[in-house]
């Protein structure tokens, strides 16, 4: 398996095109596992896809009731807890929030660059960096639990307009 080549998204990016094309493989990696994609389950994904920032609980609680929902707390964290769990989103623990995954259904594990900057969030997939990390633990005698790698700095849109200034 190579390295997924996700980019930042450009100034010219369809982002409608993103979210539809992320929902429509959501639903057919569910309806291949036998999964069920309830209403809110779909609505917080497509909530979580509508930026490529990551997405807090209780942002998408808002944006819930910005719908006309008046979901509790405890019904938004069992769609995530749904969605995590079935590799449709990964955690961004260092924002305590999440990202849509670009690859559901296929083991991976996800490196997640965050722009300081604009918020957006992408998902690199290395599998060389996944083995070396694992070997490092073995050396250690540390089992892994999990494993995100989060990269924090500057994507070249944001990059680009401070080198114009």
């Amino acid at each position: 398996m190579s390295p997924t080549q996700a980019t930042f998204p450009s100034s010219g990016h369809d982002h409608h095109a993103c979210v539809r094309s992320a929902m429509r493989d959501a639903e057919h990696y569910c309806g291949e596992q036998g999964l069920r994609l309830t209403p809110i389950r779909r609505r917080v994904l497509e909530l979580i896809w509508q930026s490529h920032c990551p997405s807090g609980a209780y942002r998408l609680l808002e944006q819930l009731a910005a719908d006309g929902r008046k979901p509790s707390p405890p019904t938004v964290y069992r769609a995530l807890d749904f969605l995590l769990g079935n590799g449709l989103i990964h955690r961004v623990s260092s924002r305590n929030a999440f990202v849509g995954c670009t690859r559901p259904g296929e083991e991976h594990r996800a490196q997640i660059f965050i722009c300081d900057r604009c918020g957006i969030a992408i998902e690199q997939s290395d599998p060389t960096l996944d083995l070396r990390i694992s070997h490092r633990a073995q050396d250690l005698h540390f089992q892994i639990r999990e494993l995100t790698v989060e990269v924090a700095g500057v994507c070249p849109q944001c990059n680009g307009a401070t080198d114009e200034a």
